[in-house]
């Protein structure tokens, strides 16, 4: 007998699916793009590389760096979206690729995805990464001393996550671990960010007429990414699930928080996390900048021939360059 709630349960599924075949399919499609090819021009791309002693695939990592590169190149470590439960390092191969061009050894990583691998194992495969770039980046002729942490959606929260952990003394011990380092980032980009993954339903109480296959896919990241992890079982609990909390807190750093850019827009359901980062950083004085684009999507700055995108790459690649530098290998030109 088909029920009310296999039905549901059968539309979640296939939801899910629907936009995960999409996203891997647009990736793929993307490489035929001229506009997008663009962004792997004169940028070399070691694959592969093992972060972490283990036979796991999403223990991996590539390494972009732009051709012809003279002198030591600033480190940036990204890592990449798709609700904690999806995608990989080898989809978002079009996100690596500007910030080579731009003059940066990107160092683009996986993690294991829920919901086999429930909070906090994308955490501490982001911690292991993080530690990985501070005593490798030499290798690849970049300077951790300037590392760049970036990410988009689930990304962002992680690349927040392990921004707090390198500046606050944390319990956790993947957070001892980014914080023993003795590396914190020098700029930090929380792209479009789910920046609390705790109570999904805040989104739909914002918004009661959102759309059914985006609050369900909201839904789906909490309970994939938290459901049935006892908090009160670890160290820290969940705090750097919802990294955005930590910030609004008053809780104080032992090592200054980075300099701070995020774009977002404003037809993006996750709207509102990024609006809450920018005004608790405007209440700790962390210099900061956020850009609202009006009417664009999630993560609209992946369809790099829209001007909306190319404009928020300029200022992404703006920032960069007026808080961190870059040895350029290319003449600066502004473009993507």
């Amino acid at each position: 007998m088909v029920t009310a709630r296999s039905l549901n349960r059968l539309r979640k599924r296939a939801g899910g699916f629907l936009i995960q075949s999409t996203l891997e399919s647009l990736s793929q499609v993307a490489k035929l793009h001229p506009s997008a090819m663009r962004m792997l021009r004169d940028v070399e791309v070691t694959k592969d590389v093992r972060y972490v002693s283990s036979e796991r695939r999403e223990h991996q990592l590539d390494v972009y760096r732009p051709k012809h590169a003279s002198g030591t190149l600033p480190a940036l470590l990204y890592l990449h979206g798709g609700a904690f439960r999806i995608l990989s390092k080898d989809t978002h191969w079009l996100m690596a690729g500007p910030y080579a061009r731009q003059g940066y050894a990107v160092f683009n990583a996986s993690y294991r995805l829920a919901p086999r691998f429930k909070y906090p194992a994308a955490l501490e495969d982001a911690a292991d990464a993080y530690a990985w770039v501070v005593d490798n980046a030499h290798r690849y002729g970049a300077d951790a001393s300037r590392l760049i942490i970036v990410g988009e959606s689930a990304g962002a929260n992680l690349s927040l996550a392990m921004t707090l952990a390198a500046c606050f003394r944390r319990p956790e011990p993947f957070s001892q671990k980014v914080f023993a380092t003795g590396v914190a980032p020098v700029c930090t980009l929380p792209m479009c960010g789910i920046l609390q993954v705790s109570d999904a339903e805040r989104f739909v109480r914002r918004k009661p007429r959102m759309q059914r296959l985006v609050a369900d896919r909201l839904g789906e990241t909490q309970l994939g990414y938290l459901g049935g992890v006892i908090a009160e079982t670890m160290a820290g609990g969940l705090e750097l699930a919802d990294p955005l909390c930590l910030i609004e807190s008053a809780a104080e750093p032992e090592r200054p928080l980075p300099p701070m850019f995020a774009a977002v827009g404003t037809r993006d359901p996750l709207l509102d996390d990024t609006r809450r980062l920018a005004a608790a950083l405007q209440r700790r004085g962390v210099h900061h900048e956020v850009v609202y684009y009006p009417g664009e999507i999630h993560a609209f700055y992946a369809m790099t021939w829209r001007k909306a995108s190319r404009d928020c790459w300029r200022r992404q690649f703006e920032f960069l360059r007026a808080n961190v530098g870059a040895q350029r290998a290319a003449a600066a030109s502004g473009r993507v």
